[in-house]
């Protein structure tokens, strides 16, 4: 008698299913492995360097031992992959690796023990873990200075360290991990001379990219949301939900340098959308002016903070990475002082 049609196609669904899983859960053993023994041959590396003063000796014994090991064991044992086993025994202590190994895979590992900010470093851990990324993806994050534009940077460090180890026990990210400053917009093509309007058009004809630039979970809402109070007419620019923050975000677009005035303008914005559009399961919304420049002691004297108001630049042309990375490392060294007074 033949199997049925619709029992057959079930049956095959259900076994390449278990397949699958069976290979996914075998892989991820697998590179947890690898990732312990690459930093046990680390850390056996990093002690017998250890254990001899000539600087030379370290250089030597590394390049003598990938070639030994290449010669009995095949590719995968090169000078440059033992120096990446010894730089991960050096950044990682044990406890540490054991926990990441099940988190990130190698790849993910070797982008990382490069970073040699601790803070920066544990950042990038923790949002990897969180959002999934792929080691590409990393890389990629890394490059576009991530953490050096995250609203994160700018507090205290033992802030940092708080919301970091709360993301890492409630798995729930806060606005500070994801908001960026500045957001950097080169590809909207704009030329010097361009419109309020102009700047909303190109980032609704890029949205897609635009939404990348923002962050995770964000999504479109709206467009001039029309709202009224008493009898006048306001529109807020473009309204965004965020699904890991759990709110609706309103964003206002400047031209120029920021205002005080913009921030009565936002908090108008955001009280409304609190009391008419928030649903029972939401956060509170927060509201997010894009300048095209800022000082931040007035930001500072308004407590903008405590408002659920976020300020931050936009810039419509990339410029040098090494201008960029200098730049945030300034503003991200100032804030750190004045957090100090």
């Amino acid at each position: 008698m033949p199997a049925r049609p619709d029992l057959t196609v079930t049956l095959i669904a259900d076994v390449r299913r278990l397949i699958n899983s069976a290979r996914g859960r075998a892989a991820m053993v697998m590179n947890a492995e690898l990732t312990l023994l690459y930093w046990q041959v680390g850390n056996r590396i990093r002690t017998e360097v250890l254990q001899n003063t000539k600087a030379a000796y370290g250089q030597r014994i590394v390049k003598t031992l990938a070639a030994q090991l290449t010669a009995e064991y095949g590719r995968g044992w090169s000078e440059r992959q033992l120096r990446h086993c010894l730089r991960c025994a050096e950044i990682f202590p044990e406890a540490i690796v054991s926990t990441v190994r099940r988190q990130l895979s190698w790849s993910h590992i070797k982008a990382l023990i490069y970073i040699d900010d601790e803070l920066k470093r544990d950042f990038y851990i923790e949002l990897c873990h969180l959002e999934k990324w792929s080691s590409r993806q990393l890389q990629e994050r890394i490059n576009s200075l991530l953490f050096e534009r995250s609203a994160i940077s700018k507090k205290p460090e033992e802030t940092i360290r708080q919301e970091l180890a709360s993301l890492r026990d409630t798995q729930t990210i806060s606005p500070d991990l994801l908001l960026k400053d500045p957001h950097v917009l080169d590809f909207l093509g704009l030329n010097d001379h361009y419109l309020e309007k102009s700047l909303e058009d190109s980032i609704l004809r890029e949205m897609e990219q635009f939404l990348l630039e923002l962050g995770t979970g964000f999504c479109f809402v709206a467009r001039q949301k029309r709202i009224q109070i008493d009898s006048d007419d306001f529109y807020i620019d473009l309204l965004f939900y965020n699904r890991k923050l759990r709110r609706l975000i309103a964003m206002e677009l400047k031209l120029g340098e920021f205002k005080p005035e913009y921030k009565g303008q936002m908090e108008l914005y955001l009280r409304w959308l609190a009391k008419y559009e928030i649903e029972v399961h939401e956060q509170t919304p927060i509201g997010v002016i894009l300048c095209a420049s800022k000082k931040q002691e007035q930001i500072e004297l308004l407590e903008l903070d405590n408002c659920g108001i976020h300020v931050a630049e936009y810039l419509t042309i990339l410029p040098p990475r090494e201008i960029l990375q200098a730049k945030l490392h300034q503003a991200i060294a100032n804030a750190h002082l004045r957090n100090k007074s």
